[in-house]
């Protein structure tokens, strides 16, 4: 075994002294280096991570099952790596249809600064008025993954949005206020939209649904979710899997903002929401959380509701 691994070592010192070139080479690694990175930066937080372990382990048993000469599992193994190029293609068709979207596009591109400051108003304000009415609301903001592919049942509506648009398609009696509402290119494209619900097991105890369906959009994408309860009247946002509770509407106003203004690096995102929590801890107690007054915070019920 060491003869064997000296043997490789010395047949590779040999290859480097004859192909070695200081300039194109330590260019060429930088130029992977980056690559790597920036696809682990892009992926980081979403389930194609686990898979990109999975991939990583299965590599690691090939090359040990060659170095100990296990015939039958290195076998089965280059078998299945032999397709590892089209497994990786099928696996992350979302995050590649993602990383393609980024160039050149940002958040809506063809709304004007003002436009999008005023969608963030209107969005505040109609989470502001269900909330206070105990209206259970799912808003989709897309950013630069499309989210056509992501779409189910959803009613075409292209209009403009407004407070008052959104407050009527989530009240009881619309009959589109089942599912989400999916703003697009600064217009309310969609309506009464299901959404792919997350598989994780480790959402706080008291979200249903809609806080499922919320949590996976953005597993997929990078698009910012907004939610209301009409358990408890709570407001929240999502962004790539992670949810900030119990916004009130100058927050969610701050986070939305920041969120939705081009380009977002994923420090930026998690500082967004790490800003909002801070904002929440260090807010007076008694202050007002949208429309969730203390008690009802304090009496959240601990059974998950089918709604969210």
């Amino acid at each position: 075994m060491i003869e064997r691994l000296w043997a490789l070592l010395l047949e590779l010192w040999v290859y480097l002294g004859e192909n070695f070139d200081p300039i194109r080479d330590t260019l060429d690694v930088l130029v992977v280096t980056l690559g790597i990175y920036w696809l682990l930066v892009l992926i980081r937080g979403t389930r194609a991570v686990q898979i990109l372990v999975g991939l990583i382990v299965l590599m690691t048993a090939s090359v040990a099952s060659e170095i100990f000469h296990l015939v039958t599992v290195r076998l089965i193994l280059e078998n299945f790596l032999g397709s590892a190029v089209i497994i990786m293609v099928v696996l992350f068709q979302h995050d590649i249809r993602r990383a393609l979207a980024r160039v050149g596009r940002g958040f809506f591109p063809s709304v004007s600064e003002q436009q999008e400051t005023r969608i963030v108003e209107e969005v505040v304000r109609a989470a502001q008025t269900l909330a206070q009415r105990r209206v259970g609301a799912l808003i989709v903001l897309e950013r630069e993954t499309n989210l056509d592919d992501q779409i189910e049942a959803g009613t075409p509506i292209d209009a403009a949005v407004s407070k008052e648009l959104l407050t009527s398609l989530f009240l009881p009696y619309s009959p589109l206020h089942d599912g989400a509402v999916v703003i697009q290119r600064g217009r309310a494209a969609y309506a009464g939209c299901i959404l792919p619900l997350t598989a994780r097991m480790d959402l706080p105890e008291g979200l249903g649904t809609r806080h499922r369906a919320g949590v996976g959009i953005t597993e997929e994408t990078d698009a910012v979710v907004v939610i209301v309860s009409e358990e408890t009247a709570s407001i929240s946002v999502v962004i790539r899997g992670d949810i900030s509770r119990n916004l009130d509407p100058p927050t969610l106003r701050v986070v939305l903002r920041d969120l939705l203004t081009g380009e977002q690096s994923e420090k930026g995102e998690s500082g967004a929401l790490a800003g909002a929590t801070e904002a929440l801890r260090i807010a007076e107690p008694g202050a007002a959380r949208g429309a969730e007054p203390a008690s009802q915070k304090a009496a959240e019920p601990a059974q998950a509701s089918s709604v969210g």
